[in-house]
């Protein structure tokens, strides 16, 4: 019996370099250690506006695998792949859409601190 294999077509693949990488010292507990090393990452991926953030780990690399699962289990980089998966529109349609979408101001709430733990919405024509 010979061994059967998947005929599987790559859609698209991701490098490092497809995401913007921020690296910084953690917060939280940990001794000279966390206050002396940038172990802690965020990731961005900006076509689908996804992040992903670690701090957990004391090391570097770790906090990396770490981020970039977080971004890939959002729902924003889960539509990104769908839609690029399924061929609807290119990574760079999708980046075009999600930064109109983020510069439409209906999009944007506006809201002001009263107490401290009460924000109030406020139009932004008022704050002028």
């Amino acid at each position: 019996m010979t061994g059967h294999k998947d005929n599987k077509e790559l859609l698209f693949s991701l490098t490092a370099s497809d995401f913007e990488w921020t690296y910084f010292r953690g917060s939280g507990a940990g001794g000279q250690h966390r206050n002396k090393t940038s172990s802690a990452v965020r990731v961005v991926h900006p076509p689908s506006g996804a992040k992903g953030e670690s701090q957990e780990e004391r090391s570097q690399y770790l906090n990396r695998r770490t981020a970039l699962r977080r971004l890939t289990e959002t729902p924003a980089f889960k539509a990104w792949v769908a839609a690029v998966s399924r061929g609807l529109k290119t990574p760079l349609e999708i980046e075009k859409e999600v930064e109109d979408s983020i510069a439409d101001p209906k999009n944007i709430k506006t809201e002001i601190r009263v107490r401290k733990d009460e924000w109030k919405e406020v139009d932004p024509s008022e704050l002028k």
